[in-house]
C-alpha cells in the first residue's frame, strides 16, 4: 500500500510539474520578449506587468473554432498533438530533481531513455504534416524530419561524451559523479547537446520548419485552437526537458556552490531556469538560419566538436583514471 502511495504522488508531482512549467516558460517568453523587443502589448493585458497575457491567450484559444480540413485523415490529424506533446511528460520521469529518491522513476539507463523518447515527438510533426492534406504542411513536415536527423547524431554523441566521463548512463548518476573540474572539461559537448536540442526543437534560430515567411507556419498550418496550442505546449515543455538535461548532464544537477544537497531540487530548478532564459534570449537575439546552413552547421561544426569531445573525454579517463 505504501509502493503504491509513493509510485502515485511521485506520478502527481510530474504530472503537476508539466502542466505547470511549460506554461512559466511562455509567461516569461512573452515578458522577456516585451522587454527586449519594446512590446507593449504582453505589458498591459490585466494590470501589473501584463499577468494575464498567459491567461488571455488560453482563452483566445478556447473559443476559436476547431477545424479539421475535408480532405484530412481526421484520426491522424486530431492525434498528432497529443504525440508531439506526451513525449516529454515521460522524459520528465526519469529528469532527478535532487540526490537519492528525487526523481519520478529511476531508470538505468536514462539518458538513453530520454533522447529515445525526445526523438518520438518528431512523430507528430510528420503526423500533422502527412494528415493535413496540404502541401505547405507536408513539405513542413519534412523538414521537420530532415532536421531532426541532422541533430540527433551530435547531441547523441555529446551525450555519450558526459557518460563516457561518469561511467554510467544513467541520469542519477550522472549528476552524482559531477565534479566542478568538469565544467572547462566538457564545455564543448554541453555547447553541441544544447544547440542541437534547440534545433530539434525547431526553436529560433533554428525554426526553419516553421517559417510564416517560407512555408506558412509548416506541418501545423490547418491547426486551429486548442490543438494548435499543444503544439505551441509541447514546445515549451521541451524547453524545460532540454534545459533539464542539459542541467544534469553537463551542471552538476543538484550540485550547489555552498555544498550540501538539501536543497538539491533549488539548484537544479535555478540551472534549469537560467538555461530557458538564454532559450529565450537566443529566439529574440539572431535571425533564422537557412535550410542549408542548418544542415552545414550540424554534419560540418557541431559532429566533427562532439567526436572531438569524445576524444578528448578518452585521453583525460585513460591519464586520470
Amino acid at each position: 500500500m505504501t509502493d503504491a502511495l509513493d509510485v502515485t504522488l511521485r506520478l502527481l508531482a510530474v504530472l503537476a510539474a508539466f502542466l505547470v512549467l511549460p506554461l512559466v516558460v511562455g509567461q516569461t517568453e512573452h515578458k522577456v520578449m516585451a522587454h527586449m523587443q519594446g512590446r507593449l502589448g504582453p505589458m498591459y493585458a490585466g494590470g501589473f506587468h501584463g499577468w494575464a497575457q498567459l491567461v488571455a491567450d488560453g482563452v483566445k484559444f478556447v473559443q476559436k473554432e476547431d477545424v479539421v480540413p475535408a480532405g484530412a485523415d481526421r484520426r491522424v490529424f486530431q492525434l498528432a498533438p497529443a504525440v508531439a506533446l506526451l513525449p516529454y511528460l515521460l522524459v520528465l520521469l526519469v529528469i532527478p530533481l535532487g540526490p537519492g529518491d528525487a526523481v519520478g522513476q529511476a531508470v538505468d539507463a536514462g539518458i538513453f531513455f530520454a533522447l529515445a523518447v525526445m526523438g518520438v515527438g518528431v512523430l507528430g510533426s510528420l503526423m500533422a504534416g502527412w494528415a493535413s492534406a496540404n502541401k505547405f504542411s507536408l513539405l513542413g513536415g519534412l523538414r521537420t524530419a530532415a532536421q531532426l536527423l541532422s541533430y540527433e547524431l551530435p547531441m547523441l554523441l555529446a551525450a555519450a561524451s558526459v557518460a563516457m566521463a561518469a561511467g554510467t548512463v544513467s541520469l542519477s548518476g550522472i549528476a552524482g559523479a559531477f565534479a566542478w573540474w568538469w565544467l572547462p572539461w566538457q564545455l564543448v559537448g554541453a555547447v553541441v547537446f544544447f544547440v542541437a536540442g534547440l534545433a530539434e526543437l525547431q526553436r529560433p534560430p533554428f525554426d526553419m520548419p516553421v517559417a510564416d515567411s517560407e512555408i506558412i507556419f509548416g506541418a501545423y498550418t490547418e491547426y486551429t485552437g486548442l490543438r494548435f496550442a499543444f503544439f505551441l505546449l509541447a514546445e515549451y515543455a521541451g524547453i524545460v526537458v532540454l534545459c533539464g538535461l542539459t542541467t544534469v548532464l553537463f551542471l552538476g544537477g543538484w550540485h550547489g556552490p555552498f555544498g550540501g544537497d538539501g536543497l538539491g531540487w533549488f539548484w537544479t530548478l535555478l540551472k534549469t531556469a537560467v538555461l530557458a532564459f538564454v532559450v529565450i534570449w537566443l529566439r529574440v537575439t539572431y535571425p533564422r538560419l537557412r535550410e542549408d546552413q542548418l544542415q552545414k552547421l550540424s554534419w560540418t561544426f557541431l559532429v566533427p566538436l562532439a567526436l572531438a569531445q569524445i576524444a578528448l573525454t578518452g585521453v583525460v579517463k585513460v591519464v586520470i583514471p
